[in-house]
């Protein structure tokens, strides 16, 4: 069985730089995965995989979860039946949701392969401070999936954020293990610390951005009928507004969000 540690952090937590620590310090009878999505605040450096043996596999798009879970079991499968390694090390993106993720891992289908043990969430105790992360839903179900919190960049801790995370654990510690840590130094003994924190995550509402919608090139198909259509989205504070238009000539006028009126045509 694999040894399977999922390591998770809100954006800017430095969680990629503690996988390169945790990666340059694995014992070296030992054969090391990551499974990661194709992108990260810091890159897993391919001179230091090889380096360390260690293999990697990239889950394309944002969210190791979405459609329907699909690409991440299809990387999952290949490391653990071509790969074999003693240990794999999941590194979801910053604003990926846990639960589907350790819903996954915990199937009856991997029960013979994966040997799951602690899932460590990097924190950056200063992001207590933004009220915007602090009422994000994933960011509130990495920490409540964590059963070891590692409280990052110490060097560059306020008073201020100490209380914050003072007052935080508090609240939340439960059955969690607390450590510091600064630039990602971690001890790589944490990943062979069992699983504490079993209870059940709710679902997140707003992690059903793409689950059983449209994905990819598919997404910005109109219907035969439909010339042109606009699309919103908005979240902690933030809008957004984008238009998709047939490739069709037309000369149907569409109206701006500035009330004006736009008239495209074409040959």
């Amino acid at each position: 069985m694999t040894k399977t540690n999922l390591i998770t952090g809100f954006l800017g937590s430095g969680k990629t730089t503690s996988i390169l620590h945790l990666l340059a310090h694995k014992p070296a009878d030992e054969k090391w995965a990551v499974l990661v999505n194709e992108f990260g605040e810091v890159g897993i450096d391919g001179a230091l995989l090889a380096e360390s043996g260690a293999l990697l596999k990239e889950i394309p798009g944002g969210c190791m979860c979405c459609v329907n879970g699909l690409p991440m079991q299809v990387g999952l499968n290949t490391l653990l039946r071509q790969g074999k390694p003693d240990r794999l090390l999941i590194e979801p993106t910053g604003l990926g949701h846990p639960k589907q993720i350790l819903d996954m891992l915990t199937a009856a289908i991997y029960e013979p392969w994966i040997d799951l043990r602690a899932t460590l969430c990097v924190l950056d105790p200063r992001q207590l401070l933004d009220e915007k992360i602090v009422t994000n839903d994933n960011f509130r179900d990495q920490l409540a999936a964590a059963d070891v919190i590692i409280s990052n960049k110490a060097d560059r801790a306020t008073e201020e954020s100490q209380r914050a995370f003072a007052a935080w654990w508090q609240t939340y510690a439960g059955d969690r293990r607390f450590v510091s840590a600064t630039r990602g130094n971690i001890d790589p003994a944490l990943l062979d610390l069992p699983r504490r924190n079993l209870a059940p995550l709710p679902a997140s509402p707003e992690h059903a951005h793409g689950h059983g919608r449209k994905q990819g090139l598919a997404a910005l198909s109109l219907p035969a009928h439909q010339r042109w259509r606009r699309s919103l989205n908005s979240g902690q504070g933030y809008h957004a507004c984008g238009w998709i238009l047939t490739p069709k000539p037309f000369s149907t006028p569409w109206p701006c969000s500035n009330g004006r009126v736009w008239r495209r045509s074409g040959a």
